[in-house]
């Protein structure tokens, strides 16, 4: 851990740093499931979903970006290569053989439901060891997921 004159104890930001590098890993994640979407949905509602996962995709990297910005704030390292990643997720793998719209938007709306979870639960856990300033970024984090959530979701409701 580096220097750094927060006023947060080493313990704390030690606790928030693993806590933001399990979620940077989940958001990383979400943002190239996001993409695989995005390149390869086939259908007759194409474009519209094809532009949707693009917007998510940028979502997502807003998330990487909060996420790993906070960890650096804290004095820690942000993790973010393929390497680094792939064994911390916990996201379901995506299906690589899919194509259809309704299958890209059940995929995404799984793996975004996971992160959202996490999140949450990382609100409660970071608030509990006195980190309300990375529980304030979960929070917001909360609630831009939960709204992706549901653009995923509407589609799927009749």
């Amino acid at each position: 851990m580096y220097k750094t004159r927060n006023s947060l104890s080493e313990a704390v930001r030690t606790k928030s740093i693993a806590l933001l590098g399990r979620n940077l890993a989940l958001a990383i994640d979400l943002s190239l499931q996001t993409k695989q979407a995005h390149w390869n949905v086939k259908g007759p509602n194409f474009i519209a979903l094809h532009e949707l996962f693009d917007k998510l995709a940028d979502e997502a990297r807003e998330f990487v970006d909060l996420i790993a910005e906070r960890i650096t704030t804290l004095g820690g390292t942000a993790e973010g290569t393929i390497q680094a990643v792939g064994p911390r997720t916990t996201l379901p793998a995506y299906p690589l053989t899919i194509a259809s719209g309704p299958q890209h938007l059940e995929a995404l709306s799984t793996a975004l439901a996971a992160f959202g979870a996490s999140v949450r639960q990382s609100i409660d856990e970071s608030a509990g060891f006195g980190d309300a300033d990375t529980a304030d970024l979960f929070t917001e984090v909360s609630r831009e997921a939960d709204k992706q959530l549901w653009f995923l979701e509407a589609h799927l409701q009749s």
